[in-house]
């Protein structure tokens, strides 16, 4: 009988997290009452340093049933790194975990479709949206256009696919061979390789509390996905390098006819387009390269990505 786990990373929960929990509960009974997992499976919530009731209900849900269990970080190290503590902690004690987030917008039902693909020999099984009905048009817009960027960046990425999804112990064991300290996992499980399939299904509205994901933290995670999997960023500088050593020549040429016509006062306005042009792109060109360095800077000193206060468990 296959021994699910549900890691749900958690940060100021406390609005949707009895509902959560209830629904959570409600769904792997039903699953083990039908024999698609064992009844030692267990939903495993893990709190990201939330500042308000949080941990303190996961840690009433631990006391009232011993399906649920919780993992509480020393401090906020953001979604990536505590669902990377989640499936790290869990590598070596279920048989599958799948990782959702904690307002449940993922649709639970799917669970038993995942389930049925690792039972096929599958060892990743994403979770990917069919549609973007609840998104606003400027989100839809900007997340689909983000897929199809990082795809162009040579980021392999599966397209509308966030963090919800199953992996095998396997592919778990194998996923810890990954030790970057910059994280984008949507990103990195893919790398992993094995057997892989995908379910659909639409996400619903959330039912209480604030998006973790703001424009602001979206544009970070979609800056780390595009610097952490690809170099073309870098790339991209010296083919601009080139194209502009290329105008400059033009302009030489120009400025060289223009000089010997007597007609020199003329390029005034050339030269400082050209100026304000070259300038702007070698802050640019400065600014990405730093981007890089401060990546390298940060995994070189190998610090740890968390660091586990308690975990309650059987």
């Amino acid at each position: 009988m296959t021994k699910l786990y549900i890691a749900v990373p958690c940060y100021n929960e406390e609005e949707v997290l009895p509902d959560s929990a209830e629904k959570l509960r409600v769904k792997m009974n039903r699953m083990m009452d039908e024999g698609l997992i064992g009844s030692d499976s267990r939903i495993v919530f893990i709190d990201d340093g939330s500042r308000d009731r949080t941990w303190e209900l996961i840690t009433k849900l631990h006391e009232s049933d011993s399906i649920f269990s919780g993992i509480k970080l020393s401090r906020n190290r953001g979604h990536q790194n505590a669902l990377m503590c989640g499936l790290m902690t869990l590598k070596d004690e279920a048989d599958a975990v799948i990782s959702i987030d904690a307002d449940l917008q993922d649709d639970i039902e799917v669970f038993d479709e995942m389930v049925e693909k690792y039972r096929q020999g599958c060892d990743v099984v994403y979770g990917v949206r069919s549609k973007r009905k609840t998104d606003t048009f400027f989100k839809r817009f900007t997340a689909e256009g983000y897929y199809k960027l990082l795809d162009k960046m040579g980021a392999k990425v599966i397209f509308n696919h966030a963090d919800f999804r199953l992996m095998s112990q396997r592919a778990l064991q194998a996923f810890s061979e990954f030790h970057e300290t910059n994280l984008f996992l949507r990103g990195l499980v893919p790398m992993v390789g094995f057997k892989s399939e995908i379910v659909t299904y639409e996400r619903s509205e959330r039912l209480a509390g604030e998006s973790k994901y703001p424009l602001k933290k979206m544009l970070a995670l979609a800056w780390e996905g595009i610097t952490s999997l690809s170099t073309k960023p870098i790339k991209l500088i010296t083919r601009l390098g080139l194209i502009i050593f290329l105008v400059s020549i033009v302009m030489l040429i120009y400025s060289l006819v223009r000089y010997f016509m007597g007609a020199t006062d003329t390029g005034w306005a050339s030269l400082m387009v050209s100026i304000w042009a070259i300038g702007g792109l070698q802050m640019m060109a400065i600014g990405i390269i730093g981007e890089y360095i401060g990546k390298i800077y940060l995994e070189a000193k190998r610090r740890p990505r968390y660091i586990v206060e308690e975990y309650l468990h059987d």
